[in-house]
């Protein structure tokens, strides 16, 4: 494996070749991508096992000043993860913390009305779901979505990213049942340096993903398979 990924795209084709012999065209199998950046790795995962590609909306709680830097996260379903230690050992006030919430609250709602409209949540209950990002540095916001896909009691989680620490992949592991991770620096720094081409995903761009993964699939099967289950495409 070579120590940094062309793009987003060339990280989803290598993942998708991990995960293809035990997952690919599987009934049950969901795909979910954390917009932006994870969704257009997600897509290729998508594409090669042949399931249905849906988003799970998570946001970062940026550390007031330095917004890169995760003191948590928020999911949907009002889930929020925390990273007390770093929280504390930053002094950030409560009135802090909640401004942050409140603001990447209104974010994460935007972002639902415009990545699904008036399509509904899909089921995850008694499916395998496989989470997709494109890095993760701290964990704060996979757990996050870790979180609040466990609230619909699926059979099997997945975890399936590109590069991260391999200290958070040991700590995912006792919260799935299974991490998939191509590369694992004990320095990550930034998950940018690990890809030459990082550029920021667009929600436009999101939008796409999903509308031709449901049109390549659909054509493919017909609509016979890609459009059931409760997913983005009914």
């Amino acid at each position: 494996m070579k120590t940094t990924f062309r793009n987003r795209t060339e990280a989803g084709r290598l993942l998708a070749k991990r995960l293809k012999p035990n997952y690919a065209n599987l009934p049950d199998v969901l795909v979910l991508g954390l917009p932006r950046g994870g969704v257009p790795v997600a897509f290729e995962v998508a594409k090669v096992l042949h399931s249905p590609l849906d988003i799970c909306i998570v946001r970062k709680l940026g550390v007031p000043g330095h917004k890169e830097l995760a003191m948590g996260a928020l999911a949907t379903g009002g889930i929020m993860v925390l990273n007390e230690a770093l929280v504390r050992s930053l002094s950030i006030s409560q009135k802090a913390l909640e401004e942050v919430a409140t603001r990447e609250q209104q974010e994460l709602e935007r972002r639902a009305r415009v990545y699904r409209g008036d399509r509904p949540v899909p089921d995850l209950s008694h499916r395998t779901i496989i989470l997709v990002d494109d890095g993760i540095a701290t964990g704060s916001t996979i757990k996050a979505a870790i979180s609040t896909i466990k609230q619909q009691q699926p059979e099997h989680i997945v975890v399936a990213i590109p590069v991260a620490p391999p200290a958070v992949c040991q700590e995912l592991k006792d919260e799935v049942d299974e991490v998939v991770c191509l590369l694992t620096p004990e320095w990550l720094s930034a998950i940018s340096l690990w890809y030459d081409d990082f550029s920021p995903t667009s929600d436009a761009e999101v939008r796409l993903s999903l509308a031709r993964i449901m049109k390549e699939q659909t054509a493919t099967s017909s609509g016979s398979k890609f459009s059931a289950g409760g997913s983005i495409y009914e």
